[in-house]
C-alpha cells in the first residue's frame, strides 16, 4: 500500500477538482436554460439522465474498481467529465427545444457516470487508507466529504459568475482546459497501489449481502430525495422569479445572487459535515441511535417552510428571508445526517468488498437524487413552492422511518 497521507491527499485533490467542475456545470446548465425560457419540468428533465446514469454506474462501479483498480476508475471519471464539457460546447442555439433537451440530457448522462466513478473511487480509498484507531475513519471520511461539498459550493458560484461574465460557451471550454491540466497533475502524483487489480473479481448482484448496508441505503435514498426536491428546480426558480426583472442586467444579477446562495449553502453544508464528529461526539455503540435521532430532526423543517409559503400565497420579502433561514437550518441538520451515513457505510462495509458496498450505497444515493429531481419539477409545476417543500418533508419523514429499521439489523 502507498503512504496513507500522500495517497489520501492525492485522492482528495482529484475529488476536489472534479466536484468544482461538477458544481459549476450544474449551475451553468440550470441558469442558462432557465434564462432561455425552459419551464420547471423541462429543467428537471435536463438532470434526469444525469441521476439515472449515476444509478447504473454505481451498480457496476464497485466491480469495475475491484477488477481494474481504484486509480483506473478515478482517472476514468475525470476523462469522462472533460469529454462531457467538450460535447456540451457543441450545443447549437438554433436547435429546437426537444433537440436541445435531448442533447443536454445525453451529455449530462455522461457527466453523471463520471461523477459517480470519481465519488466511489475516492470514498472507497478512505476505507483502505485510514489508519486503525478509534474515530480515525469517521474523521477522515468527514473531512473528505465536507471539503468536497465546500469545493462543490464554490463550483456553484463559479458557474454563475462565469455565465454572467463570459457566457455559456466560453465558460464550458475554460472548465475543460483546467480540468485537463488537473488530470495530468493527478496522474503524475497519485502513488501506485491504490489498490492492486483483482482479475478474479466477480459481479455480485445489485444489492449488498449485509442488511445494514441495504437499510442504510434506503434511508440515504429518501434523505437525498428530500434535498433535491427543492434544491434542483423549486427554490432556484423561485429566487430567479423574485430577483430578475427580465432585462439582461436583471438576469445577470439574479445569476450572481442565486449562485452565491446555493454556493454558500453547499459550503456551509460541507463545513458542518467535516465538523460532524465533534457535533455528535465520538462514534460508538450508540451511533445508530444518533443516526435515527438526527433523521427525525430534519422532518419538521421543510413542512414549516411549506406552511410559510402557502400562507404567503405569492413571493414576498418576509417569505424570502424565511426561506433563506429555514434552508440554512435544513442544511445543518441534513449535513450531520449525511456525514453519519458516510461513516456508517464504511464502518459496515467489509474491506474485501468495500468498493461494491459503497457502489450499492451510492446507487441508492443517485436514485434519491433522481426521485428528488423529478419531483422537484413536477411538484413545482403542480403546486408551486408550497407543494415542492411539502414533498421534501414527506421524503425526509420516509428517511427517518427507514433509519429506524437499522435497529433491527
Amino acid at each position: 500500500m502507498p503512504n496513507p497521507l500522500r495517497a489520501y491527499a492525492a485522492v482528495t485533490a482529484a475529488y476536489w477538482a472534479f466536484m468544482l467542475s461538477d458544481g459549476a456545470l450544474r449551475m451553468l446548465v440550470l441558469l442558462h436554460f432557465n434564462a432561455l425560457g425552459f419551464g420547471p419540468v423541462q429543467l428537471a428533465w435536463l438532470f434526469l439522465l444525469y441521476e439515472l446514469a449515476g444509478i447504473v454506474t454505481n451498480l457496476y462501479a464497485g466491480w469495475l474498481a475491484a477488477r481494474f483498480g481504484l486509480a483506473a476508475t478515478l482517472y476514468a471519471g475525470l476523462v469522462l467529465q472533460i469529454g462531457a464539457l467538450v460535447a456540451l460546447a457543441q450545443l447549437d442555439p438554433n436547435w429546437g427545444v426537444v433537440a436541445s433537451v435531448a442533447f443536454v440530457m445525453a451529455v449530462q448522462g455522461v457527466s453523471g457516470v463520471a461523477k459517480d466513478l470519481a465519488k466511489m473511487s475516492s470514498k472507497s480509498a478512505v476505507k483502505l487508507l485510514a489508519p486503525e484507531g478509534d474515530g480515525t475513519l469517521f474523521r477522515w471520511v468527514a473531512r473528505l466529504t465536507g471539503s468536497k461539498n465546500a469545493v462543490k459550493g464554490l463550483g456553484f458560484f463559479l458557474g454563475a459568475v462565469l455565465l454572467g461574465l463570459w457566457g455559456f460557451d466560453a465558460a464550458i471550454w475554460g472548465m475543460a482546459v483546467v480540468l485537463s491540466v488537473i488530470l495530468f497533475a493527478v496522474a503524475l502524483f497519485l502513488p501506485a497501489g491504490l489498490p492492486a487489480k483483482d482479475k478474479d473479481a466477480k459481479f455480485a448482484g445489485w444489492k449488498s449481502h449485509d442488511p445494514r448496508v441495504n437499510r442504510l441505503s434506503l434511508a440515504r435514498l429518501f434523505l437525498f430525495g428530500a434535498r433535491d426536491v427543492w434544491f434542483v428546480v423549486g427554490v432556484p426558480v423561485y429566487f430567479q422569479m423574485v430577483l430578475s426583472d427580465g432585462t439582461p442586467e436583471g438576469r445577470r444579477w439574479a445569476f450572481f445572487v442565486i449562485g452565491g446562495f446555493l454556493a454558500l449553502w453547499i459550503i456551509l453544508y460541507g463545513a458542518v459535515q467535516a465538523a460532524a464528529p465533534r457535533i455528535i461526539g465520538t462514534t460508538g455503540p450508540d451511533v445508530l441511535a444518533k443516526a435515527i435521532r438526527w433523521a427525525g430532526y430534519l422532518v419538521p423543517i421543510p413542512f414549516a417552510l411549506a406552511a410559510a409559503a402557502a400562507l404567503a400565497g405569492a413571493p414576498a420579502d418576509w417569505l424570502t428571508v424565511t426561506l433563506i433561514a429555514g434552508l440554512m437550518l435544513f442544511g445543518f441538520v441534513f449535513a450531520v445526517n449525511s456525514s453519519i451515513h458516510s461513516y456508517l457505510i464504511l464502518a459496515f462495509g467489509d474491506a474485501g468488498r468495500i468498493t461494491r458496498d459503497v457502489g450499492f450505497y451510492y446507487m441508492s444515493n443517485a436514485a434519491g437524487r433522481l426521485l428528488g429531481t423529478l419531483l422537484s419539477g413536477v411538484s413545482y409545476q403542480m403546486g408551486g413552492l408550497p407543494l415542492c417543500l411539502a414533498t421534501a418533508g414527506t421524503l425526509a419523514a420516509a428517511s427517518w422511518i427507514a433509519a429506524q429499521r437499522l435497529r433491527g439489523a
